[in-house]
């Protein structure tokens, strides 16, 4: 009997949902347990959007779409860009996928093989790591450092390319650390990005900025746009993580490539989901404004909260909705901890080296969970710390 398939001993996983998994074990098992481990908006789905679906779903929208998404959708995601960063983008480069995952998959898939090296962020989402092992190709970490305020390094960065490398990926804001690389280190890495290298640039969280910051899109380097693949979606913004609902972005030359695999993946993205994604750049944008003023009243807390227990320090994070706290004060290992915070006191985190090598001495909150529980589960974990 076939025990092993050549090249999957290489993938590796996204213990988010290991932890969520066991999370809910316990709580079925009568535990309180308090989730601040995955990374998902509390907040349901705004009205309009859901019934958006319910109208695609009783007006007949129930078969197959075109593979690279409907006309309309495509044609208002170029309007969106266009709307909030002045970027012009062709709707018939905008390719709509189930998730954000798919166009990861999809470009790692594309420039990784045996002998190529593909440069992805350390500490970032495991994901990144993880298909470009699957493909074969180095993945070459570029450190994501506290110091650095969680924003990478142009320079660092430029440092790293060779001959060999093939993709760059780049996220802001970022995950796991909710860092924002400033403009000027965005302008310095697409100036000297050699013209060999490709750039995949996850922008998922770009709506969800704080103190002021502004988004640096790589659209807005023309520089870029032959060779630049944008990854973004629905899932953070709407509170829309289970529709299954990304875009992304493509050089002409790719496109079609892009498509391709598309048609022998998954053939098409849900209609009436396509329709609720419609209305949600179409529609109000009311919600985003009150999650997002949410969030941030939540990021205060959570970073007082952390910074008042002995042996912990957590510096604010600028974007999206985690926080990423040193705890090597505690004297303890991340994945350790986060395990015994789990099975403990209940609440659940993630051990920072599950998000790379340099993740040691840190662990991943998500504060996309109530005030109330924030400060009930930091309570426990002071409790437990420190006594």
């Amino acid at each position: 009997m076939l025990t092993t398939i050549p090249g999957f001993d290489r993938i590796g996983e996204e213990n988010a949902f290991a932890v969520l998994a066991r999370a809910g074990a316990l709580a079925a098992q009568g535990k309180d347990v308090i989730n601040l481990g995955i990374g998902q908006p509390d907040f349901p789905t705004p009205e309009n959007i859901v019934e958006a679906a319910i109208k695609a779903l009783r007006d007949g929208q129930h078969g197959y779409t075109p593979a690279t998404g409907i006309p309309q959708l495509r044609e208002a995601v170029a309007a969106d860009l266009h709307r909030r960063f002045q970027a012009e983008v062709n709707p018939d480069h905008v390719l709509i996928v189930p998730g954000g995952k798919v166009t990861m998959f999809t470009a790692i898939l594309m420039f990784g093989e045996p002998g190529a090296e593909i440069l992805y962020p350390d500490p970032g989402f495991p994901i990144y790591r993880s298909m470009i092992e699957f493909t074969g190709a180095t993945p070459v970490p570029i450190p994501i450092r506290e110091e650095n305020g969680f924003a990478f390094s142009a320079e660092e960065t430029l440092s790293l390319i060779t001959d060999k490398t093939r993709l760059v990926i780049v996220n802001s804001p970022a995950n796991p650390c909710g860092g924002v690389t400033p403009k000027s280190e965005v302008d310095k890495l697409a100036t000297g990005l050699p013209e060999h290298v490709s750039i995949m640039s996850d922008e998922i969280y770009d709506q969800m900025l704080y103190d002021g910051e502004e988004h640096a899109t790589l659209l807005a380097y023309p520089e870029l746009r032959d060779r630049l693949i944008l990854l973004n979606g629905w899932s953070k913004t709407y509170a829309m993580t289970g529709w299954r609902l990304g875009y992304s972005v493509w050089p002409e030359a790719l496109y079609d490539k892009a498509r391709k695999l598309a048609v022998n993946a998954w053939s098409c993205v849900n209609a009436p989901a396509q329709f609720a994604a419609l209305e949600a750049l179409t529609g109000p944008q009311d919600a985003v404004g009150q999650m997002l003023k949410e969030f941030d009243a939540r990021r205060k807390l959570v970073v007082d909260l952390l910074n008042d227990i002995e042996g912990v320090s957590c510096i604010t994070p600028k974007g999206a909705f985690y926080a990423f706290p040193n705890i090597t004060g505690t004297g303890r290992k991340a994945k350790e901890l986060a395990s015994d915070l789990l099975e403990g006191p209940g609440i659940a985190t993630i051990g920072g080296p599950d998000f790379g090598t340099l993740g040691e001495g840190y662990i991943r909150l998500s504060y996309a969970n109530s005030q109330e529980n924030i400060r009930e589960a930091l309570s426990r974990m002071k409790a437990f710390l420190v006594g």
